[in-house]
């Protein structure tokens, strides 16, 4: 189940991945230079094959089936976006948000964007996985906690990942987050910075019925 659900975060974050990038050419442009003049003299007929592989290298290890299929926009309910694609000829539908608000202490530590999303993947038997990205290593060892209300829920972590640690609960959780307002997503970093995260649960019901119906 673990390497199920990391691979599924992989799949999305890679695709998240090239729009983060384009924002922000000078650091891919500042790379090639060095990496390019030593290897001219030694493979110069070998280089024609390289620029069109140089500007995805990132995707092809974080998962190589995210240029087999990119994510289609099912539809936009609310502050969510129902998602479907077929990596691998598999069929994954996910409902996507970004957090509302997002506040670290101390302040201003850098990190990632974050995101939450819960997906299905016939093809496993799954069905409704939460999972965070949440921007930056966690604390090993450590737990992240997501409230909806007065429920609160406790969730493993795994790098930049978060997953519902009692997985008997996630039906009870995932109910509660299509009644509920917002979801607050709390945790720890590597480095010790706190992060609290809250999402508007608005237009996620609709957003998974969507997706119910395109990964039956």
């Amino acid at each position: 189940m673990t390497g199920s659900r990391l691979a599924a975060t992989a799949f999305v974050l890679a695709w998240l991945t090239p729009a983060a990038l384009a924002q922000q050419p000078a650091q891919p442009a500042a790379k090639p230079p060095a990496a390019a003049q030593p290897a001219k003299p030694p493979a110069a007929a070998a280089q024609p094959a390289k620029p069109p592989a140089a500007p995805a290298p990132k995707a092809a290890t974080a998962a190589p089936t995210a240029g087999d299929a990119q994510p289609a926009l099912l539809g936009q309910y609310g502050d969510w976006g129902a998602y479907a694609a077929t990596p691998g000829g598999k069929k994954v539908c996910f409902a996507l948000a970004k957090p509302k608000t997002a506040k670290t202490e101390p302040e201003g530590r850098k990190r990632d964007p974050s995101y939450l999303f819960v997906s299905t993947r016939p093809a496993e038997n799954v069905k409704n996985e939460v999972s965070v990205i949440i921007g930056y290593p966690f604390k090993t060892s450590s737990d992240a906690t997501a409230e909806i209300g007065s429920a609160k829920f406790a969730m493993y972590t795994q790098n930049d990942g978060a997953w519902i640690k009692n997985v008997a609960e996630e039906a009870r959780m995932v109910d509660a987050m299509r009644k509920g307002a917002d979801l607050t997503v709390k945790g720890t970093s590597g480095r010790g910075t706190t992060s609290t995260d809250q999402y508007s649960l608005k237009g996620l019901a609709q957003a998974l019925d969507k997706i119910e119906q395109e990964c039956k």
